[in-house]
């Protein structure tokens, strides 16, 4: 029952950042007006706002216009949803819960802006970081989480300015290292040294293909914010026992 109500709740958190999502990089209210279509300006109604359940419904088309509506609407609260069920099954209803699904909720609509726009949006960063500092003081890791943060920045500034000496431009934005301070606030430094590695791998991984599937040329930045975010998430649940690997290799 628990994680029942857990999941939905997530789905419910969900579709909320997928107003987030849309509305902050834009400077819209979060709150007002209610949600709409945004092909046809039709008010969505309380049954067809369903997260998840909807889409499946309305087989991903607008009730009023028949547009489609973007996978991406289900796949964000699906995301939130799945990660509070894996959380509770993780940690159970425990103070390390509530700080796992924070930082979820934290690099979800990040990851999401980033990707659209390029840009980390320092309404949610800056205070994530704060967010992340403050839990570590109940969590036992002050030390960690604050050198962490230090170091996660560090990381990306010494990044961004050996890249424009070396190439003569950005390689690497600075809102990356309030992203990386944000991470380093929740995992700690040397989790956070992982969380780079991780993310640099699938960065690759994805260039890779999308040079491969635009014919050997990337007609665009790739943002990294989201790849952070992946490796933030894998190091937060998984990160002292691949410490663990590390010091006993």
């Amino acid at each position: 029952m628990i994680a029942t109500i857990l999941f939905i709740l997530g789905a419910i958190l969900g579709s909320f950042l997928n107003v987030v999502i849309y509305r902050l990089p834009k400077g819209k209210s979060i709150i007002f007006p209610p949600s709409s279509c945004p092909h046809c300006g039709a008010r969505i109604k309380p049954y067809d706002n369903i997260p998840i359940v909807s889409y499946i419904i309305l087989k991903g088309r607008c009730r009023n216009c028949g547009a489609p509506i973007s996978p991406r609407y289900p796949i964000v609260e699906s995301i939130v949803a799945f990660s509070f069920l894996f959380g509770y099954l993780r940690y159970g209803l425990s103070f390390e819960y509530l700080t796992f699904v924070l930082f979820i909720l934290l690099l979800v609509p990040i990851s999401f802006i980033d990707f659209d726009t390029m840009l980390i949006p320092d309404s949610i960063a800056i205070p994530g970081i704060i967010i992340g500092l403050t839990l570590s003081f109940f969590r036992g890791r002050m030390y960690s989480s604050i050198l962490g943060a230090v170091i996660g920045a560090v990381v990306i500034v010494t990044i961004y300015y050996s890249a424009k000496f070396i190439y003569k431009k950005e390689a690497i934005g600075l809102g990356d290292m309030r992203l990386s301070a944000l991470i380093g606030s929740f995992v700690g430094w040397a989790s956070f040294l992982i969380t780079v590695f991780i993310a640099s791998f699938i960065g690759l991984i994805y260039g890779v293909i999308i040079i491969r599937k635009r014919g050997g040329t990337i007609k665009k930045e790739i943002p990294f914010g989201p790849f952070l975010s992946i490796g933030g998430f894998i190091v937060f649940i998984w990160g002292r026992e691949i410490l663990r690997l590390i010091y006993h290799s």
